[in-house]
């Protein structure tokens, strides 16, 4: 039952998207109004099926249906609720029905959101490539991505339990969820980039209409991507939480890109320049959430978080191809129509410093899928493995990351068009004397790596840039009587936030990766040993038996207070021993501790490993940080004047000025 189900689902799914393509596409072409607002319909049809599917699944799965190959392989009877509710998305079908319901998610979302404008031509065609794109996903699930597929023979009375390492911590249960809302978010403002081409209307119409569609996407990418590095952090066992993996990369690339889109689309706006930037990033941004997939459902690449070989790889890249050339295709035809009316003079202007952004933004991707593609490229050549590991990514995206967070710091203080060399000095007074007092502190303290010379004070440049911003802010709202509430939930704070989430996540990258210590030690029940300023007593091991695994978990008490418990288990019939680390967090330094060799007998000596993290928690912080500034931005209070710079008008009167930028 739950087979035909989710077959039936998933054939309603596809019909109402190939309905949606033919009548929208039918309506636009003849121009008749009525069948325009009928096409639009059928994105609920495509919603209704990919909701049933995914409830035969997540059915079978409570249930425990063997009889399905899906969830034979990825489920057994003493999984626990929550990784039973999480094998959906701990497999290659069942991931890529996730795809399709978060895509039919966004489809009726669309719908909804312009239903007062049902015959206007430009979400129509939106639509419509949003239909294409979730046609696309379902032919996948009526063929070589099939989820309900039936075993082969008799059905066994138990299946095999999801990957190990996906029923080791919390975290699968939202971090999938939030990177899915980001990859598949962005086909929305794709979709409208491409309408806008096709209907000819390239003036800030559609940038005007994608803003928020860009910043829910860019946001739930961003988390999805910060709970990725925590999960990884928390359950590898290797101390770290970035490795410039592949599939990390993959995740990477369209937050690139989508970075980019989210600060050339101001200018845009602003001042009606970087129309083909702001185009070929968005598609940029959505052709890369393709790529990514077909590295992680290809099975092209070896990473911890990549699926299995598939037959999909072919599929994907041919559809990847397909995008990138239709959209080259559309954007070649509408050249003339894409080129601004206003001429960007390079000057010491906002709108310089946002294509500076946007070139280094691009130049840190480029350098991302070098790296990543460069051994496939390598391999197809002449056969040869090389492999790119993160010393040639640290050596590009250091001095990048040092250049972003000037740009970051300077692109809010400088006034569009031109500025004067005292209105520079009068705006960067602070945040330069921040970062010359960082480097009289990193004078003192004898800091000479390079990289800490410069990235610390860039750091705290842009930080003080971003908080001078918010005060100017709080002054102006305080003149005009707009209220607290206003002024804290207005768009421009929200960017503000998001900039000093950066800045924060900046300086928690560089405190670990520069002073964090690795060791080991090996102790007896009872004995005590010192690691960087910390004291470590071994008070021995347990056995601890559950339906779903067994683990040996050793008892440690950090500086006589906190006990701490890193464990080894064996997860049902599996083989693989997966190791879960222990871990104490603080806002100075984490204690990071893994069982590397338990021991033999009940008194004899255990090794573990030991990692202490400089500042890594604020990594998670700024996270949230990140979150929220997005969600304030997208949802905030509209800013009164947002284009008009009231601290450049006031400057020149001779006051004191104050200033309202709008940041996102």
């Amino acid at each position: 039952m739950n087979g035909a189900l989710g077959q039936t689902g998933i054939f309603v799914a596809f019909f109402g998207s190939l309905a949606s393509i033919g009548v929208l596409g039918y309506g636009l072409k003849t121009h008749k109004t009525g069948i325009i607002r009928h096409g639009r319909s059928y994105s609920f049809v495509l919603l209704a099926g990919a909701i049933l599917a995914t409830v035969a699944m997540e059915r079978a799965l409570l249930t425990h249906d063997f009889s399905l190959a899906y969830v034979a392989a990825n489920n057994s009877r003493e999984t626990p609720l929550l990784f039973t509710i999480t094998g959906m998305w701990s497999a290659l079908q069942g991931s890529i029905l996730l795809w399709g319901l978060v895509l039919a998610i966004y489809a009726g979302s669309l719908v909804i959101r312009t239903r007062r404008r049902p015959t206007d031509e430009l979400p129509a065609w939106a639509i419509l490539v949003v239909s294409l794109v979730a046609a696309f996903f379902f032919a996948l699930m009526l063929g070589p991505a099939n989820p309900f597929v039936h075993v082969a023979g008799q059905v066994p009375a138990d299946g095999n339990g999801p990957n190990p390492l996906l029923q080791d911590n919390p975290l699968v249960a939202i971090h999938p969820l939030f990177l899915y809302l980001g990859f598949v978010g962005f086909t929305v403002p794709f979709a409208f980039a491409i309408a806008s081409l096709i209907t000819n209307r390239l003036d800030e119409d559609w940038i005007t209409e994608t803003r928020r569609w860009s910043l829910i996407a860019w946001g739930f990418l961003t988390v999805g991507i910060v709970l990725g590095a925590w999960w990884s952090y928390q359950v590898l066992g290797w101390g770290g939480y970035w490795a410039w993996d592949p599939v990390e990369n993959a995740a990477l690339l369209p937050w690139l890109a989508g970075t980019a889109y989210l600060h050339s689309s101001i200018a845009q706006q602003r001042r009606g320049i970087l129309r083909i930037w702001n185009i070929a990033l968005i598609v940029s941004a959505f052709s890369l959430t393709i790529l990514g997939t077909f590295f992680t459902r290809s099975g092209i690449l070896q990473s911890v978080h990549s699926f299995s070989d598939s037959s999909l790889g072919p599929f994907l890249l041919v559809f990847f191809f397909v995008v990138v050339g239709a959209s080259l295709a559309l954007i070649a035809w509408r050249g003339d129509g894409l080129r601004s009316e206003r001429v960007m003079v390079p000057s010491m202007s906002r709108e310089t410093a946002f294509f500076v952004n946007n070139i280094l933004f691009s130049l840190f991707a480029f350098v991302v899928l070098l790296g990543t593609t460069f051994p496939l490229l390598i391999e197809a050549v002449n056969g040869a493995q090389v492999t790119v590991g993160a010393p040639f990514f640290d050596s590009f995206i250091g001095p990048l990351g040092i250049a972003l967070l000037f740009f970051m710091a300077i692109a809010p203080l400088l006034p569009w068009q031109k500025t004067s060399r005292s209105v520079i000095q009068k705006r960067l007074m602070w945040p330069a004397l921040a970062a010359a007092v960082t480097v009289v502190v990193e004078v003192v303290a004898k800091v000479h790596s390079p990289g800490l010379i410069f990235a610390y004070p860039m750091a705290v440049f842009a930080g003080v840039a971003a908080l001078r911003q918010a005060v100017v802010h709080t002054i102006y709202s305080n003149r005009r009587k707009d209220g607290v509430l206003r002024f804290l939930f207005s768009r421009t704070n929200g960017g503000m936030l998001v900039h000093v989430a950066v800045v924060l996540i900046a300086l928690a990258l560089v405190s670990s990766t520069s002073y964090g210590k690795r060791g080991s030690l090996v102790l007896k029940p009872g004995q005590s040993a010192r690691f960087d300023g910390h004291v470590f007593t071994y008070h021995g091991i347990q056995t601890i038996v559950t339906p779903a695994k067994t683990s040996l978990q050793a008892l440690i008490s950090v500086d006589g207070s906190q006990n701490l418990k890193p464990e080894v288990s064996q997860f049902g019939n599996n083989s693989v021993v997966v190791g879960t680390p222990a871990i104490r967090p603080g806002l100075v330094d984490d204690v990071y501790l893994t069982l590397d060799q338990p021991p033999k007998t009940g008194s004899g000596s255990a090794m573990f490993g030991v990692v202490i993290q400089p500042l890594v928690s604020w990594i998670w912080i700024a996270g949230g940080l990140m979150a929220l500034g997005t969600a304030i931005a997208a949802f905030g209070t509209k800013d009164i004047s947002p284009l008009e710079s009231v601290e450049e008008r006031e400057e020149s009167s001779g006051e004191v000025g104050s200033e309202m930028q709008e940041m996102h």
